[in-house]
């Protein structure tokens, strides 16, 4: 490719990167980003296609998401991984991938626990491992669907700093690098020998692989893991040695396993055509530590000549991103994210392929799979027509909808239940020591003991009263009424959705649209199929329902909104009631937003970018946004910081007067640094050795104020639950949800599925 066609590149990608916090100003995008069935039927997405020698079905690829902790300690594939893959099989996904399956044990000491232990699974260990994986591809093949482990050579830098405490090993890089989660911690260079190591390792899996009637294999070569680490150059400095040349690793990985699988057997490898840290941070990759080793990163055009040169050691299949874990909201899009963020970057992939005739060794096109928040099918179908990509890849889509292909292909496409993008039940379990699960479905990870697909009838059809209408009393009420119960609905106000209204408000929030859309939908098609009756303007007394001789009662009502105890306070608004109703923000120019939680942060971000308010963000603790999902966290702050928002942590309100608030701060050298969005924060349970204590001096600070706006928490609502307990208002009574305990989208389903079944 000629210089220019280089530098076209590099600017179509710093376009793309630049336009991630502004992109929904364009009415198309988010238009992109709806449930329509306009291109329906979808002929591209449900053609077949063929890598290597393997035919598969149609053009969807489940997504790699870890699943770690679904295996039993040995790394087996437990009956929860089996089951959670065999449901997305059997919703007519045409490919499906593991989860990340480390074949570095020994040598990287981050992906095993003391005493062997192993919360990812293994295919390394011994015969022991295998039926396991033998289950998994059986099921799948069943179902119509092919599967592809995902082989990655470690974690590196990238993993947890744990193994310093629980077995006196520092991790490894390609070079001295430092660790991700805490930076002061050194990760040692892997020794030439120990990565060969690994190469062997990986030709004995892919084998192992091909005896478990695995379909392919597919290496994890983004995001920043080992095997980025040795083929990028931001990461891999080394002078000396037979991998000093950064792309040796890689190819000597992909020759390996050609070598010991033959040439028919699938090969699939994942890669970032750009880390794109210096157009994230630009100046900062300057003058902030723990970035400015990596600028030398890898250009585009590189990554192009690598993705060449691993086509000619073997490779057949790709998919394509940007980012890596430095900027972890680029390699796991969060809900602000725009619907097929990373469609230019296929289309510059598959328009190099197509320039250079390049071929497999099977002599096909190589094709090339999409990314990022394509779970939209006529936009996914349009980028399979206008040649973006020749596959598409959906992850969280398949967790909140196992049946997304199904639904798809039969033209049910409002039936889709929507991913929110919250990633709080998916990325923030697993970083919690959890598993993968779901916001929006419950069953997600649970399919082992959960079919949502086949509700048990009840044995004994009730009269169940419903009060509430947020996303844990509909699914409460829809999940009862599908069971065969006679089920009312009231919602006190005059629209369902709860929360999900305000919360949608923000265009960043389309996704959160989409799926108060699809409860409205599922609302209605219980009332027509169902008999479910739903009231609304309507909250009844204790007295009411005991009259009206309800079997059940389940207690949805929600949850009030926290206001400090401060002077002026009754000045100030709740941020979900300004979200309600802008128009209380109308007069206003300087706002102050009082809460740096997800709440607070979301509306600091709307006044800013689509109301153009001047808006300063305050929050008592050290960080904003702490317990939240880090991609989701970067990729608010980030934009908060590119809008100009003033972001004080530290930091308590004092009073509320005229045209001003007074805050109480904390004033100290070793303040963090509120915008740091490339060091991630720690779980609570885990210590930092190398953290220094806070030692501050606290002072006042006044701030011109038109508008206080406190998104400070919330406390339940449970008065109706205590008042029809106390009447005895029904022989069975149930509370959920945020009436319950103020949470998050991903506890309010959970309680209401739970609620239901167990009516």
């Amino acid at each position: 490719m000629s210089e220019t066609g280089a530098m076209d590149n590099q600017e179509r990608v710093r376009d793309l990167v630049d336009g991630l916090g502004t992109w929904y100003e364009d009415p198309g995008r988010i238009e992109a980003a709806r449930f329509t069935s306009r291109l329906y039927p979808y002929d591209s997405l449900f053609s077949p296609i063929s890598v290597n020698r393997l035919s598969i079905r149609n053009r969807i690829v489940m997504g790699p998401m870890g699943n770690t902790n679904m295996c039993e300690e040995t790394g087996r594939p437990s009956a929860k991984m089996v089951e959670y893959f065999a449901a997305r099989a059997r919703g007519g996904c045409g490919l499906i991938t593991s989860g990340l399956v480390p074949i570095s044990q020994g040598v990287d000491p981050t992906v095993t626990e003391p005493g062997s232990l192993s919360y990812f699974p293994r295919i390394d260990r011994s015969r022991s491992v295998f039926s396991g994986w033998r289950d998994i591809a059986a099921r799948c093949h069943a179902h119509g669907a092919h599967f592809f482990i995902q082989l990655t050579p470690g974690l590196g830098r990238v993993g947890s700093p744990e193994c310093l405490l629980t077995k006196r090993r520092l991790p490894v890089s390609a070079s001295w690098n430092p660790n991700y989660y805490m930076p002061a911690l050194p990760c040692r260079p892997l020794s030439d020998a120990a990565a060969r190591r690994i190469i062997r390792n990986a030709g004995q899996a892919a084998a192992d692989a091909k005896a478990a009637q695995i379909d392919g294999v597919y290496l994890h070569g983004h995001e920043g893991y080992l095997l980025e680490q040795m083929a990028n150059r931001a990461f891999n400095r080394r002078r000396l040695g037979a991998f000093a040349d950064w792309k040796a690793f890689g190819i000597g990985l992909v020759e390996k396993i050609r070598e010991r699988v033959g040439g028919d057997y699938p090969i699939m490898y994942r890669i970032d055509l750009s880390l794109v840290l210096k157009e994230t941070y630009g100046e900062r990759m300057d003058s902030v530590k723990s970035l400015r080793k990596f600028r030398g990163e890898r250009s585009i055009e590189e990554s192009l000549e690598y993705m060449e040169a691993l086509v000619e050691a073997g490779v057949d299949l790709f998919d394509v991103d940007l980012g890596c874990y430095d900027n972890w909201w680029l390699p796991h899009p969060p809900g602000p994210m725009p619907p097929g963020c990373f469609l230019s970057v296929s289309r510059i992939v598959k328009e190099r392929f197509a320039l250079k005739g390049i071929r497999s060794n099977a002599g096909l096109e190589v094709p090339v799979v999409a990314v990022g928040k394509l779970g939209y099918p006529d936009l996914a179908e349009e980028a399979l027509r206008k040649g973006d990509c020749d596959m598409v890849m959906l992850g969280r889509p398949l967790l909140a909808d196992p049946e997304w292909p199904n639904k798809a292909y039969s033209g049910r496409v409002r039936e889709i239940r929507p991913c929110i993008g919250d990633q709080e039940a998916c990325l923030g379990e697993i970083i919690a020591g959890g598993h993968i699960k779901c916001s929006v479905n419950p069953c997600a990870g649970m399919e082992d003991i959960l079919d949502g697909s086949e509700l048990r009838r009840a044995e004994r059809p009730k009269r169940v009263a419903v009060l509430g209408a947020g996303p844990a009393g509909i699914t409460a009420a829809c999940v009862a009424a599908r069971r065969g119960h006679s089920v009312t609905l009231y919602e006190a106000r005059g629209e369902v959705g709860g929360m999900l209204v305000p919360g949608s408000r923000p265009a960043i929030k389309f996704d959160v649209a989409n799926y108060l859309a699809y409860l409205s939908s599922e609302l209605g098609r219980a009332v027509d199929e169902q008999g479910m009756r739903l009231v609304l303007s309507a909250a009844p007394s204790a007295e009411e329902l005991k009259a009206a001789q309800f079997d059940a009662i389940v207690t949805a009502t929600g949850s009030k909104q926290t206001r400090p105890v401060v002077g002026g306070i009754s000045h100030a608004i709740c941020a979900v009631d300004l979200l309600r109703d802008p128009s209380l923000a109308a007069r206003a120019r300087d706002i102050v937003v009082v809460g740096g939680g997800t709440l607070g942060c979301e509306t600091a971000y709307w006044l800013a970018h689509e109301l153009g308010k001047r808006v300063v963000l305050v929050e008592m603790l050290e960080a904003f946004m702490t317990g939240v999902c880090t991609a989701n966290r970067g990729w608010l702050i980030h934009n908060l910081e590119k809008r100009g928002v003033r972001m004080l942590n530290c930091s308590r309100l004092a009073s509320v007067g005229d045209g001003e608030v007074c805050l109480i701060r904390k004033v100290s050298k070793r303040l963090p640094d509120p915008l740091v969005t490339w060091t991630p924060l720690l779980p609570e349970n885990i210590e930092n050795p190398f953290a220094r204590s806070l030692k501050a001096e606290e002072r006042r600070e006044r701030l011109g104020a038109d508008l206080v706006v406190l998104a400070a928490g919330a406390r339940p609502d449970d008065s109706a639950y205590r008042a029809f307990v106390e009447a005895r208002s029904a022989p069975e009574i149930r509370n959920i949800g945020d009436s319950f305990s103020p949470g998050r989208v991903f506890e309010a389903v959970r309680s209401g599925y739970a609620a239901a079944t167990a009516l």
